[in-house]
Order: structure tokens, then C-alpha cells, then sequence
């Protein structure tokens, strides 16, 4: 199963927002900093983001971006959905009419148990879950932000 760009993103940066709950909206330059995105496509993402109703956006200087809802409410079964739509491992699984195999086939039983068994996981996994992972593991690899070393660009002033 490959997770395509846009899901890979789109997760990273709402782990960004979830590590940042409760405390006002992050700019796009700092989640783009932050989490390796391009802000020009980062800028697309997080409008279809709040389109879909993940976050909360505001313009203007104190603007930025929020979770829409609480960390714990958002599982990664939700975004893949909004965010790659059928991400299915055979086409066969969701459209059976479009495969003259369907009820005969030995390998869609097994694809079908994978897919149940990632949708398992994907559906049992928050954005709470990831968030705490995510700052368990940069507490412990990442130099103090004064330290970093900006790779193209200065470091944005609210990071």
C-alpha cells in the first residue's frame, strides 16, 4: 500500500495542529517549516482542509490555522478518506460489477481482509495518538528550536 503525497501531508500537518491544540492558530509558514511541506502546495492543502471541516482558518496577521475539532475526534481513517477518497487496494473491492472475477476470486478475499484490517488500524488511530508519538520522539532527536538550522529561508518569527 503506498500512501500517496497528498495524504502523507495532509496528516503531518494536521499532527502539527494537534501538538498545538488549544493554543490559536499556527501560520502556514510554520507548519511548512516545521514539517518539510512546500507552503505553496501547503496553502492548497489546508484550504481543502477546512473546506472538509479538519480546520479552522483566519487571514490577516493573527491568522493561521486550527484544528476544527478536538485531537481525540479525528481518526487517520477520516483524512484518507477526504484526502485520497477510495483507497482501496483493488478497484474490485469497491465497484465488484466492474470485475467479471468478483465472485470467484480467491484473491479478493485476501484483499478484502487487508483492507479491513488497515481501515482497522487507520479508524483506532487519533490525531491525539500521533501527536503524543510525534512529540515523544522529537523531545528526544531534535536540537532546541534556537539551534536548527534553517535549510532555505530564516526561520519563521512564531515557530
Amino acid at each position: 500500500m503506498r500512501i500517496p503525497m497528498r495524504v502523507d501531508y495532509g496528516v503531518r500537518a494536521l499532527v502539527e495542529l494537534a501538538m498545538r491544540y488549544g493554543d490559536g492558530p499556527v501560520q502556514t509558514s510554520v507548519i511548512s517549516y516545521r514539517q518539510g511541506i512546500p507552503e505553496s502546495y501547503l496553502e492548497r492543502l489546508m484550504s481543502a482542509l477546512n473546506k472538509s471541516g479538519f480546520v479552522h482558518s483566519r487571514r490577516g496577521p493573527q491568522g493561521g490555522h486550527s484544528l476544527a475539532r478536538s485531537p481525540q475526534h479525528i481518526n487517520l481513517h477520516e483524512i484518507m478518506q477526504e484526502l485520497d477518497g477510495n483507497a482501496s487496494p483493488l478497484d474490485c473491492l469497491t465497484l465488484p460489477t466492474d470485475c467479471m472475477f468478483a465472485g470467484s476470486c480467491a484473491q479478493k478475499e485476501i484483499w478484502q481482509t487487508v483492507e479491513e484490517s488497515i481501515q482497522q488500524v487507520l479508524e483506532g488511530t487519533t490525531l491525539a495518538h500521533l501527536s503524543e508519538r510525534q512529540s515523544a520522539l522529537t523531545d528526544t532527536a531534535d536540537p532546541p528550536i534556537d539551534q536548527w538550522v534553517p535549510v532555505d529561508g530564516p526561520i519563521p518569527a512564531s515557530v
